[in-house]
């Protein structure tokens, strides 16, 4: 498990930098952002920070999924789908080391998103 927590620990990390950049404030916060019918300056400045707002909310829960399974290490329920209780198969947690749910609870998941 000491590999698993050091490959989780470098994952936050890795996520952590990168979402530090991300919301860093600009250099002219007060910058007049618009959509107009025009492309120009504001327009573009707006459309980049909402494509910044996107990545940073998608790696922001990468990183609560990082968080909860180290947590799980820390229980020692690692291994373990949060949804059902049953052993998560080892081939995902390799290829997937931070999920907390079996394949089976992971779609039901992402089809209720759906």
């Amino acid at each position: 498990m000491a590999d698993v927590r050091a490959l989780l620990e470098a994952r936050r990390e890795e996520l952590s930098r990168e979402l530090d950049v991300l919301v860093e404030v600009p250099r002219d916060p007060m910058t007049a952002v618009s959509f107009g019918k025009r492309i120009g300056d504001g327009t573009t400045e707006a459309v980049e920070r909402l494509n910044r707002t996107g990545v940073a909310q998608s790696i922001s829960a990468s990183l609560e999924e990082v968080e909860r399974a180290l947590g799980k290490l820390d229980e020692g329920t690692y291994g373990t789908c949060d949804d059902c209780g049953e052993a998560i198969a080892p081939e995902r947690l390799e290829a997937i080391p931070w999920t907390a749910l079996c394949v089976r609870d992971a779609s039901k998941r992402s089809a209720a998103r759906a």
